[in-house]
C-alpha cells in the first residue's frame, strides 16, 4: 500500500514529515494523511516522490517489488563492487 511505502522511504532517510512536506510544498498535515491512508497523493506528487526517493513510480504504487539505485557517478569499478555486494546478500539470504 502507498501509505506504508511512503511512509518506510520517509523513515529510512531518517525524515520528519515536515521535511518531506517542505520538499514537496505541502503541509505536513498533508504527508500525514497520505501516510494514515486517509488520502493518496495525486498523479504529480508520485512522480515527485518517486524523484525525491530514487525510486519508480510503480514501486511507490505498490506494483513492483524491485527498488532501484541510482548508481549515476560513480566509477566502473564502484558500479563493480556495488554489484558484487547485491550478488552476495542475495546469496546469504537465500
Amino acid at each position: 500500500m502507498i501509505a506504508d511505502i511512503i511512509k518506510a522511504l520517509r523513515e529510512e532517510r531518517g525524515w520528519p514529515q515536515s521535511r518531506l512536506a517542505a520538499q514537496l510544498g505541502i503541509t505536513r498535515s498533508s504527508v500525514n494523511a497520505w501516510e494514515m491512508g486517509i488520502s493518496t497523493p495525486s498523479t504529480q506528487y508520485i512522480i515527485e516522490l518517486s524523484k525525491i526517493f530514487s525510486v519508480s513510480t510503480d514501486y511507490l504504487l505498490g506494483q513492483s517489488n524491485t527498488a532501484s539505485l541510482d548508481i549515476s557517478g560513480l566509477t566502473e569499478k564502484d558500479t563493480q563492487i556495488v554489484h558484487a555486494l547485491v550478488e552476495h546478500l542475495r546469496e546469504k539470504n537465500k
